[in-house]
């Protein structure tokens, strides 16, 4: 199927973009394409104008600045795979960026379309909620960040309202923290069934579902019974009512009951990965 008829923008800058957003009633952000595009073909999507911002070099790039990590919302998931910060400071999203897709779509895709996107499958928003990140949204009128606890709000909804844009992720830097991620992928389309992400401190656990509900989750209940007891049988015990079944989706794929039972073996999993 072929998409309806749209103009086509290419933005310079962050503040081009919100122009152009501003200027185009019912345009949309092109980042990567890789799930907007899909999306305009089966008509499930149809903007009036595409805004591409792939070539706007403020929104690129990894940092730190103290103790804080900012990513770009214009980095590729191939950088975010090879970045050598990252893997020294937060190895749980190379992780999570190595699940994604396949090569072509790693260094097409960015991590700000994947996470404006929130395909509730997705693999970065696990790790985000175990992470606190934050999220800078710019408009014209101002900026705003949004911690990821909030900005997450259902099936492909977040906090950015209109005429706003995600412009960067902001990461605290937690020293001697051990993380990693999870997946038990769908075999055709490598999305999450279930993903779990977990943050592991001296002072507690940060653990976060993706691919079960209708959008990613923090376990409080298994971060409450792990406390800081890593060890392999206060982590079974945490872990074998992970989730109740009624807060997860169903379908042909697997059933919230199998997809509860796979968030207590992925919390495992993903532990035992961070502690080895």
């Amino acid at each position: 199927m072929y998409t309806t008829d749209f103009d086509y923008y290419r933005a310079t800058s962050v503040q081009d973009a919100l122009q152009l957003l501003a200027a185009n009633d019912g345009a949309k952000l092109l980042a990567g394409g890789h799930s907007l595009v899909p999306s305009m073909k089966l008509r499930l999507a149809s903007p009036s104008a595409l805004i591409d911002i792939s070539q706007v070099a403020e929104l690129q790039g990894i940092r730190q600045e103290g103790e804080t990590l900012i990513i770009g919302a214009g980095t590729t998931h191939a950088q975010i795979l090879h970045s050598d910060l990252l893997k020294q400071l937060c190895p749980i999203l190379p992780e999570a960026a190595d699940w994604i897709g396949d090569p072509m779509v790693r260094n097409c895709g960015t991590i700000g379309g994947a996470l404006a996107h929130a395909d509730p499958a997705a693999d970065y928003p696990a790790s985000m909620l175990a992470l606190e990140a934050s999220f800078k949204l710019v408009s014209q009128t101002g900026e705003r960040v949004v911690a990821a606890a909030d900005f997450f709000h259902g099936m492909f909804e977040t906090a950015v309202q209109e005429g706003e844009m995600l412009t960067e992720i902001h990461i605290p830097v937690v020293a001697g923290a051990k993380m990693s991620y999870a997946k038990f992928p769908h075999p055709a389309s490598h999305y999450a069934i279930v993903g779990v992400a977990v943050v592991l401190t001296g002072s507690g656990a940060k653990v976060a579902l993706t691919g079960a509900g209708a959008k990613a989750m923090r376990l409080e209940s298994v971060e409450a019974a792990l406390g800081s007891d890593y060890s392999e049988a206060n982590v079974k015990r945490a872990t074998e009512n992970a989730v109740d079944p009624g807060l997860l989706l169903g379908d042909r794929f697997a059933s919230a009951e199998y997809r509860a039972h796979l968030a207590g073996v992925f919390t495992q999993r993903a532990i035992a990965q961070a502690t080895a």
